[in-house]
């Protein structure tokens, strides 16, 4: 019963908010959340834990990679054949974590997935991505319950700078080539921030939480309408 009712205010808080900021606004993003699941990959490295030392370790394990591998992702010219490229060398990405981690002196293992996963809103350089499920490489360091580094793969905007430092022109145009513009001025932080401004509209930050939310709660949603809680 505690669950239900806790689910019932979940959705009148959803609801006042939809009220509030406009559930127009608010069904254009989730509508674009799909979306971009279907034209990005994402990299997620996972340390094992929050300790300096093993939070240096994963982007030292996140440079290698990226360096090792970035002549084979650099002329891709689609996502689908940046997903076989990464399922063909899943063996030789986890080899060269290995390595490395040998090479510092660290004997715990390193684990390497590819599928499709929950992600919060997050963002990267200049863009923010809401919340939701993509295809990404998970690069699970050791118990894997440090901080995460992401980025994102396809397109390439990992290999533009490890110091998550992207390049305007190129990360522009990489994301340009695959999103809508529609899909790409959602995500664009600068075009945002411009376009609220000039029309006052909600922060679209405020937006993708909402998105987000319902993401979480959409299964128990549906369960409780269902009689299943």
């Amino acid at each position: 019963m505690k669950g239900k009712f806790k689910i019932i205010i979940n959705i009148v808080l959803i609801l006042a908010i939809l009220i509030g900021i406009g559930a127009v606004s608010i069904a254009e993003v989730y509508k674009n959340v799909g979306s971009y699941k279907e034209k990005l990959i994402r990299l997620h490295v996972i340390a094992n834990s929050d300790t300096k030392e093993d939070q240096d370790i994963k982007l030292q394990i996140r440079d290698k990679i990226i360096e090792e591998m970035t002549p084979k992702f650099q002329e891709s010219e689609s996502i689908d054949e940046t997903e076989m490229i990464l399922k063909e060398n899943m063996d030789l990405i986890q080899n060269i974590a290995e390595k490395e981690l040998h090479k510092i002196g660290k004997d715990y293992g390193v684990k390497v997935y590819f599928g499709d996963y929950d992600f919060p809103t997050k963002s990267y350089g200049k863009f923010t991505l809401p919340a939701g499920n993509y295809r990404a490489l998970k690069i699970v360091l050791g118990e894997g319950v440090g901080e995460n580094w992401w980025c994102v793969m396809f397109p390439p905007l990992c290999f533009l700078d490890l110091d998550n430092n992207v390049e305007s022109s190129h990360s522009e145009e990489n994301m340009e080539k695959v999103l809508s513009e529609n899909e790409y001025n959602m995500i664009n932080n600068e075009e945002k921030e411009e376009n609220e401004e000039n029309e006052g509209d909600t922060p679209v930050r405020l937006k993708f939480k909402v998105v987000e939310v319902i993401e979480k709660n959409k299964t128990k949603l549906a369960n409780l309408f269902n009689g299943g809680i």
